[in-house]
C-alpha cells in the first residue's frame, strides 16, 4: 500500500477513503496516513475524525446486523461460528473490557460486533462504549503513525508486518490484568466441611 500515491491520486477524498477503510478494519492504512499527516501531506484533525467515525460506524453496523440478523447470518456462514463463539466467550468473561478493547485485536473486530449484537447487549450501552473505544483506537493508530512517521518511512515493511502482533500482545496483557483483578475481588466461597 502506498499512501503517498493515494494522496496524490485522490487529494481531499483521502479522508473519505479513511472513513471507508476504517469502517471495515484499516489499522495499517491509518498508521501510514498518520505518518503522512506528520509529514504535512494530510491534515491531522480531519484524518483523526475520519478514522474515529469510520471505526465507530462500522462496528455499529456489524452490531445491528448481529442483533437483527445474527442467527440467519450464522446459518448462511457456518465458517463464522468459531470466531463468534470465541468473541462470545470473551464477552461473557470480560464484558465492558472486551467492548472497549476488541477492536485492537486483529481479525476479531467484525466478529465481536456481531457477537455483541447476538448477545443482546443494550444498544445504548454498546454505542457509548463503542464511541469511546473508537476514539481510543483512532488516537492509538493515527497517533502512532504521527509520532513515528519518519521511522515508519524507513521501516515500512517491518512495522506493517509486526504491528498487529504488538497490539495482540497489549490486548493479552490487558486481559490478563483484568482477570487477575477480577479473581482478587471475588469473595471466598463457603469453607469446605
Amino acid at each position: 500500500m502506498n499512501v503517498d500515491q493515494l494522496i496524490a491520486e485522490h487529494g481531499p477524498l483521502i479522508y473519505a477513503l479513511t472513513f471507508v477503510w476504517t469502517f471495515f478494519e484499516g489499522e495499517t492504512f491509518v498508521i501510514f496516513a498518520g505518518a503522512a499527516a506528520q509529514q504535512e501531506k494530510l491534515s491531522l484533525l480531519p484524518l483523526f475524525l475520519a478514522a474515529w467515525l469510520g471505526s465507530f460506524a462500522g462496528d455499529q453496523l456489524w452490531f445491528w446486523l448481529g442483533r437483527t440478523q445474527g442467527k440467519k447470518m450464522l446459518a448462511k456462514r457456518p465458517a463464522w461460528k468459531p470466531g463468534i463463539e470465541r468473541a462470545m466467550s470473551w464477552l461473557e468473561r470480560y464484558d465492558t473490557w472486551f467492548i472497549l478493547t476488541f477492536r485492537f485485536v486483529y481479525g476479531v473486530r467484525n466478529f465481536a460486533s456481531v457477537a455483541m449484537g447476538i448477545a443482546r447487549i443494550d444498544p445504548l450501552r454498546f454505542a457509548i462504549l463503542n464511541f469511546f473505544a473508537a476514539f481510543l483506537w483512532a488516537v492509538a493508530f493515527v497517533g502512532f503513525g504521527y509520532v513515528f512517521g519518519h521511522a515508519l518511512e524507513s521501516a515500512f515493511g517491518d512495522v506493517a508486518d509486526y504491528f498487529h502482533y504488538v497490539m495482540l500482545g497489549v490486548f493479552v496483557v490487558a486481559v490478563g490484568i483484568v482477570a487477575l483483578v477480577s479473581r482478587a475481588k471475588k469473595p471466598a466461597g463457603p469453607p469446605s466441611p
